[in-house]
C-alpha cells in the first residue's frame, strides 16, 4: 500500500476523509468544505454546482439548500447524487455517490439560526432558482423581512438540510508521471471494502 493509504484508513473511508479535509483546512485559502454536488432530473439530466459540507457522521455528508431551488427539485424527483472534494493545494480529490435524503427539522432549525441574522434573511428572502425581475426587488424583500422579525427570524418550511449516504467512496491523490494513487471503497449491507484502481 502507498503512504497516502495506511492500512488503517482502509476499514473507515469517512475517518480517512476527515483526516484529509483536516490537512486541507491548513493549505485551502477559501472554503475547505466545498464540493460540486451532481443531481439529476428523473429523466437523468444532469446539473452540478458547489455547495459547502456543514456536517459530517455516520449518516453521510450533510449540506443545507432551498428544497424549491433547482438541486431541491431533482433531488425530490431522483434522490441519486454525487459530490467530488478537489484540494488544490495538496493534489488531491474525493468523490462520494450515493442517496439523498433530508435531515431532521430540529438539525435544520439549529443550523440555520447558527448563521450570521443577515444570511438568515438573505436565505429567506431567496427565491432560489427562480427568476428574478431586478437586484432592487430581492434588496427589498430582505427589508420586508428585516421588519418583520426585529427578534428571532424562523427558518422558513423550504430551507431544509441533506445528507448523501455514501455508497461509493474514492480517495484520489496526484503520483508522479501520472502515476496517481487511486482507492475505492465500496459499501454493503456487511460494511465498506477497500479496492485500488489504475490511474
Amino acid at each position: 500500500m502507498s503512504d497516502e493509504f495506511p492500512a488503517e484508513d482502509l476499514s473507515d473511508p469517512i475517518a480517512l476523509f476527515r483526516v484529509w479535509l483536516s490537512e486541507a483546512e491548513k493549505t485551502e485559502l477559501n472554503d475547505p468544505n466545498a464540493a460540486a454536488l451532481a443531481t439529476a432530473t428523473v429523466g437523468a439530466a444532469p446539473s452540478v454546482r458547489m455547495v459547502l459540507l456543514k456536517q459530517l457522521d455516520e449518516r453521510g455528508f450533510g449540506f443545507f439548500t432551498n428544497a424549491e431551488s433547482q438541486k431541491g427539485t431533482q433531488l425530490a424527483e431522483n434522490p441519486q447524487a454525487a459530490m467530488c472534494f478537489h484540494w488544490k493545494s495538496l493534489r488531491r480529490q474525493v468523490r462520494v455517490d450515493g442517496t439523498v435524503t433530508e435531515l431532521p427539522g430540529t438539525e435544520a432549525d439549529a443550523y440555520f439560526h447558527s448563521r450570521s441574522r443577515r444570511s438568515q434573511l438573505g436565505a429567506a428572502a431567496s427565491q432560489q432558482s427562480h427568476a428574478l425581475q431586478s437586484r432592487q426587488l430581492l434588496e427589498e424583500r430582505v427589508r420586508e423581512l428585516e421588519a418583520l422579525y426585529p427578534g428571532e427570524i424562523p427558518r422558513p418550511d423550504f430551507w431544509r438540510g441533506y445528507v448523501l449516504s455514501p455508497s461509493r467512496i474514492e480517495f484520489w491523490q496526484e503520483g508522479p508521471d501520472r502515476l496517481h494513487d487511486r482507492m475505492l471503497f465500496l459499501r454493503d449491507s456487511a460494511g465498506w471494502t477497500a479496492e485500488r484502481l489504475f490511474p
